[in-house]
């Protein structure tokens, strides 16, 4: 056997679906986003869960109440799992950060693993704490499931940094829409990934919802 970790993003919230900026901000889940939750249970209760990580936001805590009421574990949380701060930009669409803040969006969109909003994180911060919380993990289990709850930016930054791949180009490289599952194995050779952004155990209305 070996240890795997399903990394699972929040269900869907009013700023997922409109794209605005959303990180230290605390929005509840949509009755979609709800319903997502409710889905991932229902289709992954089946698995034995050796623990589940949670960052400590209302819509993260509440997109795993459902899987941990099911299987009855307690979730553990850590704030190296919160989403990206935006800093200055919290709330704002990207139309406004454009005209607000041409030049730190133009510097952040070439290079966000070195810049940051005023007052927000680079990737490689995101990296840092989070990796940090991959590490417990891989401590404490060495075989087994685990589930990390998370949101868009850190799972992408997360699957960055465990695959070598560039922290600059997390926004380029991998996917992450709301409530979608990646696996990654960790194993002799290190960490292989074996699904990205999965939703198919969702029914085909939430699958098609717009948004991120």
């Amino acid at each position: 056997m070996s240890l795997k970790i399903y990394f699972l993003r929040h269900g869907e919230t009013t700023y997922s679906k409109t794209g605005g900026f959303c990180g230290d901000l605390d929005p509840e889940l949509t009755p979609e986003g709800s319903m997502m939750a409710q889905q991932f249970a229902a289709t992954y209760a089946k698995l034995p869960w050796n623990a589940v990580y949670v960052s400590p936001m209302k819509r993260t805590i509440t997109t795993a109440k459902p899987l941990c009421d099911a299987v009855g574990i307690e979730m553990q949380l850590r704030d190296g799992l919160r989403e990206i701060k935006y800093g200055n930009w919290e709330g704002e669409t990207v139309e406004s950060v454009r005209e607000k803040y041409a030049e730190e969006y133009v510097n952040w969109l070439a290079e966000p693993a070195w810049n940051a909003p005023t007052g927000g994180e680079t990737s490689v911060e995101i990296a840092s704490r989070s990796s940090l919380v991959i590490a417990e993990i891989q401590e404490k289990y060495k075989n087994g499931n685990v589930l990390v709850v998370s949101h868009k930016a850190t799972i992408r930054i997360i699957l960055c940094s465990l695959l070598g791949i560039d922290l600059g180009r997390y926004r380029d490289r991998i996917a992450a829409l709301a409530a979608s599952v990646s696996i990654v194995k960790f194993d002799i050779r290190g960490p292989l990934l074996e699904v990205l952004g999965d939703r198919s155990y969702m029914d085909e209305t939430l699958r098609n919802l717009p948004g991120t």
